[in-house]
């Protein structure tokens, strides 16, 4: 692994310097390519339930409509009932039609608009969608916009990976965590990674 102000910095953490060197490069990076509108349907789709079934709920969605994804005013224009027939509940159903309610007005503006924003600005913007909370949000800031400081706090695998990485008693509380994450600054996205890694594979 070619060595990056990142991870010079990350590594000053034995912890850190130990994941890093386990679990390689970190993937996250900025997607100027990205669509804000279809990153957020897609992150509503996934929450909560399996990959395999989600991804499967994404294919029968998406067939709802004569394209590789629909435009925001022809979901807006479908009926809650028929996306619950395709397997979504009613509350992500509703949710998937906000965003597109949302997108049209101008509250989640493009890509471009978001990126212009801070981090904060782009989660009240964010949460104002019928279905989108903090978390999403936050998510929405690393893998979308590709931010490198977001440090989610009520993150239970995130919670998990710190308690295992770090050989902790209990899982650290939000105080804790935000405590412990300073040292990873203006990094936390990235050692959140490797936080994920460490609960997946208990270290």
């Amino acid at each position: 692994m070619t060595e990056t102000p990142t991870y010079a910095h990350l590594g000053t953490d034995p912890v850190m310097a130990s994941l890093i060197v386990r679990h390689g490069p970190c993937p996250f990076k900025p997607n100027p390519g990205a669509r804000p509108y279809q990153s957020l349907i897609r992150s509503i789709i996934f929450q909560q339930i399996s990959g395999a079934a989600a991804t499967a709920i994404m294919g029968r969605f998406v067939g709802l409509f004569d394209t590789d994804f629909p435009e925001a005013n022809a979901l807006v224009a479908k009926d809650w009932e028929e996306l619950r027939a395709v397997g979504l509940s009613r509350n992500k159903a509703l949710a998937v039609i906000d965003v597109a309610a949302k997108t049209l007005d101008g509250t989640i503006p493009p890509h471009t608009d978001l990126s212009a924003l801070d981090d904060e600005a782009v989660i009240e913007r964010l949460i104002q969608v019928r279905g989108v909370g903090r978390w999403t949000a936050e998510m929405f800031l690393m893998s979308t916009l590709g931010r490198p400081d977001v440090l989610p706090l009520n993150d239970v695998g995130l919670l998990n990976g710190a308690q295992i990485a770090y050989g902790l008693e209990t899982r650290p509380d939000a105080a804790a965590f935000t405590k412990l994450g300073e040292q990873w600054r203006p990094w936390r996205s990235v050692a959140c990674w490797y936080l994920w890694r460490a609960a997946d594979t208990k270290m």
